[in-house]
């Protein structure tokens, strides 16, 4: 794995074509079940697209298989408008949230997941933080150094602030952590302003013992001395766009889901994501693209840094 040591002195790796062709992504597989399941869970009534641009970015980031759990009202219309996914109603509240209940219905999926993402189109913080706790009760205790073939556990938009008053219960997860906050989210994961965006990646994955991929920077946890750092090269202002990072959690969860690391599924997920936007910008224009084109333009940079 290229790694850098990183101090307040030192600058961060730089995410370049060279070093993730130094770095390849997990054999194809001879079937779906080789690549890997994805589980997304969220989707309320006003937000189902968030979750199927996640799912759909799993799929193009090569994953196997995806099922979709979203709030019940919905589900119906999710399954048809992404035919490649299973979809799972979960139940929601009256205005169509989803709540931390009945997750007995995605049992079966969560102990087959290579990766859980939990937040993209969930839409009230006090309902995101009773989920986060509902899933961390299902967890069976696993020593310290037994991850007993747990998946890896992607956190993005309102679980992130759920994630905040959970701190003290993280114990089965921490380790199996990736996070995707914007600079706003980092803010809240940290209690205070963003002031040096390396740095303050960098301290949210010790405090968390996450994966952090914010902004073009990707930091694992270890101490201020043994963290390590990267910063990717590329991409485009027409990042700042509905969807976008929902894109990024999909296709992170995706890699994840393949048998990459932690960090590897971070630092290629966030650099296909920051190349696509440059792809499409050279394509339509800086402005305007949508989300959902970011999604179809990774296979073709997969297969160009992957050869």
């Amino acid at each position: 794995m290229p790694v850098s040591t990183h101090s307040d002195s030192n600058a961060p790796t730089l995410v370049t074509p060279s070093l993730l062709r130094d770095w390849p992504l997990p054999a194809p597989g001879e079937d779906k079940y080789s690549r890997g399941a994805v589980l997304v869970i969220g989707g309320a009534r006003a937000t189902p697209g968030a979750a199927l641009l996640a799912g759909t970015a799993a799929l193009r980031a090569g994953a196997g298989k995806i099922t979709l759990a979203v709030a019940e009202s919905v589900a119906v219309q999710v399954g048809v408008a992404l035919p490649e996914c299973g979809s799972i109603a979960l139940p929601e509240t009256a205005d169509g949230s989803v709540t931390g209940e009945g997750l007995d219905r995605i049992s079966s999926y969560l102990e087959r997941a290579d990766a859980v993402l939990v937040g993209p189109g969930l839409d009230d913080p006090e309902l995101a933080e009773s989920l986060l706790r509902a899933l961390l009760e299902r967890e069976e205790p696993r020593g310290a150094t037994d991850d007993g073939g747990a998946p890896a556990v992607v956190l993005d938009a309102y679980a992130l602030g759920g994630l905040v008053k959970i701190k003290d219960d993280l114990g089965p997860w921490r380790g199996r952590l990736i996070l995707t906050p914007n600079p706003t989210e980092t803010g809240i994961l940290l209690g205070r302003d963003v002031e040096d965006l390396g740095a303050d990646v960098a301290e949210v994955a010790r405090r968390f013992d996450a994966v952090v991929s914010c902004q073009g920077y990707i930091a694992t946890p270890g101490s201020l001395e043994d963290s390590t750092l990267w910063k990717i090269t590329t991409g485009y202002g027409g990042l700042g766009t509905s969807g976008s990072g929902d894109v990024l959690a999909g296709a992170i969860a995706g890699l994840r889901a393949r048998g990459t690391s932690d960090a590897q599924a971070a630092c290629w997920g966030t650099h296909l994501h920051a190349a696509a936007a440059d792809r499409l910008a050279s394509k339509l224009g800086p402005l305007g693209f949508l989300a959902r084109e970011l999604a179809d333009e990774l296979p073709a940079l997969m297969l160009e840094l992957n050869t």
